[in-house]
């Protein structure tokens, strides 16, 4: 079925510029879609109609039965190196991009759907998903845009009226995603192994076109543009780092040229600080644990860099050598966005070697201590007001706070209007909400039974998740500490 009123003014450029890296295709036909969540505010920021979105036509278009005038769905092809294996032929398995929209700012963003049906990358699968996974994505998706980290984020879940075989059968629903874009390593992966030269350089001009079109004029453009997308990932990884967020699934095919976060499967926050924490069920050795997270970015640009390099130069030696010196930068990247985040979270303006090596000391505190990554960094604003009991009370042994906030506080304002207004810049950029895992838990299973309400709730605090307020105390708490370990599943 098609609609000619047109909810979205769709300009496919993927389309229309890299054939070879595709398959068109339709979405599965559902009985009974119903609009569950509807991000309105970024319905707005993309100049949509909510109220033709909310209505049968509109969410008939969202869950993939009905294409709008101007859609030319198409399943996208990629490979990727999943837990250090590399699947030469991914692709869109149960995902259609319906079309990319130009906002009122001039920025081109992909509509997305998740969950809509097997594919010819489908490997085996149904092509579905549950409504647990798709409010999941909705949720931290939000949340980490909230938070100010770049990420996808997602326009709607519909359910589908349908029930899908899982360990049990479960209530079935699509994702509508928006992205800056969908081009991950993977992509380029892919399109190096077909041997196609011009299709690698062609998926390279429109990957710059897209993302970084100043690198175009470099006088090596594609050298150019594999630093940016370092920088920009670099970037990336370090404010995971600073909230406690584990991605879960830090596969090449994850990982996206822009810099945006992309795939909320088994992902989750942290509560005590542990680089070793894992959530995901799949991930027996620890490979994404949160302390890798810098390492495995640096290894998946890695795999990038290999990608590009007949793009780079013509001879293999220098093309490697040229990609090395750029990859070795990564580092330096890191450092600099993880220590000028943590700077602004611990209050501290002074900027030198000796202060960075304090810094990069503060995780092993906070691991031996068994303390709360996001209550430590919001609690210690209360240390520089004056009042250091809330934060010190999170320490296994006070006493080791005691000799680490010495030196803290001599690297703060000597006088107390400065140490005030200290204190408020780190609250503006220290959480107090985030989605804590017992209250994405309970929410998604509400949801799955049909209650909407908690997770309406949730979304409301983390969307506003530096300030505080009334009757909220039970979000800012972390699990108890006897809980079992936390454990996600990817929802396939």
């Amino acid at each position: 079925m098609s609609i000619a009123t047109p909810l979205f003014r769709f300009d496919d450029s993927y389309a229309r510029d890299l054939e070879g890296l595709f398959e068109p295709w339709r979405a599965a036909q559902v009985p009974a879609p119903h609009l569950l969540m509807l991000n309105a505010a970024l319905a707005a920021e993309l100049d949509l109609d909510v109220e033709a979105l909310s209505s049968p036509e509109g969410v008939s278009v969202l869950v993939g039965n009905a294409i709008t005038e101007g859609s030319s769905p198409i399943a996208m092809a990629y490979s990727g190196h999943q837990f250090g294996n590399y699947s030469p032929r991914l692709g869109d398995g149960r995902a259609l991009l319906l079309g990319e929209l130009i906002d009122p700012q001039g920025r081109r963003r992909d509509v997305h759907l998740k969950g809509s049906g097997r594919t010819p990358f489908a490997r085996g699968g149904d092509g579905k998903a549950a409504i647990g996974p798709m409010l999941r994505e909705y949720v931290i998706s939000e949340a980490m845009h909230a938070l100010g980290i770049p990420t996808t984020r997602a326009l709607a879940v519909v359910a589908t009226g349908e029930r899908i075989a899982r360990d049990t059968p479960l209530p079935g629903a699509v994702l509508v995603r928006v992205a800056s874009s969908h081009l991950r390593v993977g992509t380029f992966q892919y399109a190096a192994a077909t041997g196609d030269f011009d299709l690698l350089r062609r998926t390279a001009d429109y990957a710059i076109a897209r993302h970084f079109a100043d690198v175009a004029t470099a006088d090596q453009p594609y050298l150019a543009f594999y630093a940016r997308v370092v920088a920009a990932q670099a970037a990336l990884v370090a404010q995971w780092m600073h909230v406690g967020f584990i991605h879960g699934v830090m596969n090449t095919d994850n990982t996206t040229i822009s810099g945006e976060t992309i795939d909320y499967g088994p992902c989750a926050f942290m509560d005590r600080h542990d680089p070793g924490t894992v959530f995901s069920s799949i991930d027996h050795g620890g490979r994404y644990a949160y302390g890798n997270q810098p390492g495995i970015l640096q290894w998946n640009l890695a795999r990038l860099a290999e990608a590009l390099l007949p793009l780079i130069h013509a001879d293999a030696e220098r093309a490697i050598a040229a990609a090395t010196e750029v990859l070795r930068g990564f580092d330096e990247h890191y450092l600099f966005a993880w220590r000028s985040g943590m700077r602004a979270k611990l209050g501290i303006e002074r900027d030198s070697a000796e202060v960075a090596q304090w810094i990069d000391g503060v995780p092993a505190l906070l691991a031996q201590q068994q303390v709360d990554h996001t209550l430590f960094f919001r609690r210690l604003s209360e240390a520089a007001r004056g009042n250091a009991a809330a934060v010190r009370s999170l320490f296994a042994d006070p006493t080791a706070f005691d000799a680490w906030a010495s030196t803290w506080r001599q690297l703060l304002p000597a006088s107390e209007e400065g140490r005030l207004a200290v204190a408020q810049s780190m609250d503006r950029v220290n959480p107090i909400y985030i989605p804590r895992n017992q209250h994405v838990e309970h929410a998604l299973a509400a949801a799955t039974g049909g209650d909407l309400q908690p997770i309406q709730q949730l979304v409301e605090v983390i969307s506003r998740p530096f300030v505080e307020r009334p009757g909220l105390d039970a979000y800012a708490q972390p699990a108890p500490a006897d809980d079992a370990p936390y454990v996600t599943f990817c929802g396939t």
